[in-house]
């Protein structure tokens, strides 16, 4: 076991204190850094940075950062999804420290999309027939994942298959 415990701090947003949604910081008993290659792989986070270590994803609906000694958890309903999350979360460290032989180590960021890419292979007629106001609007979408090369009318068959082909060597969150 490489993470005994925690200690938590429960708050709210003082930059927008009329939110109901609380937040949480987990402070650790101990220094994880080590896992968090391993964690990345596992989880499949959004971010890893080296540099001070630590990961990014979104888990179970909610934003979560891990880093080497603490981990901070956004828009919780109540403390009792705080402690659910955390003790989950506890759960994961230690089954990754504990088949980190079986594991392989992720120290980059998944791959994502870039808008330049996709914008490029769009026709950039601004149409708005995507109900977007611009191309640029529309691209940023689809490297969201909320949009795709179906929703460009103006957009021909072999413009379609550029772009799927282009998305196909990401995943996206749904």
């Amino acid at each position: 076991m490489l993470l005994s415990g925690y200690r938590k701090d429960i708050f709210r947003s003082k930059c927008h204190a009329e939110h109901e949604s609380l937040h949480c910081f987990a402070h650790l008993n101990e220094n994880i850094a080590e896992v968090l290659p391993y964690l990345n792989a596992e989880l499949d986070a959004d971010s890893y940075i080296k540099t001070p270590p630590s990961l990014t994803l979104k888990w179970h609906g909610k934003l979560v950062t891990i880093h080497a000694n603490k981990i901070a958890v956004n828009a919780l309903a109540d403390e009792d999804e705080a402690d659910r999350l955390l003790n989950l979360l506890v759960t994961e460290i230690n089954d990754a420290w504990e088949r980190r032989g079986e594991i392989e180590p992720r120290f980059e960021s998944k791959a994502r999309p870039r808008v330049i890419d996709v914008l490029k292979l769009l026709p950039k007629t601004n149409c708005r027939e995507c109900g977007q106001p611009t191309c640029m609007v529309f691209a940023s979408l689809v490297v969201q994942g909320a949009k795709a090369s179906k929703d460009c009318s103006p957009l021909d068959g072999a413009g379609k298959r550029a772009l799927e082909e282009y998305l196909s060597g990401f995943t996206f969150d749904t």
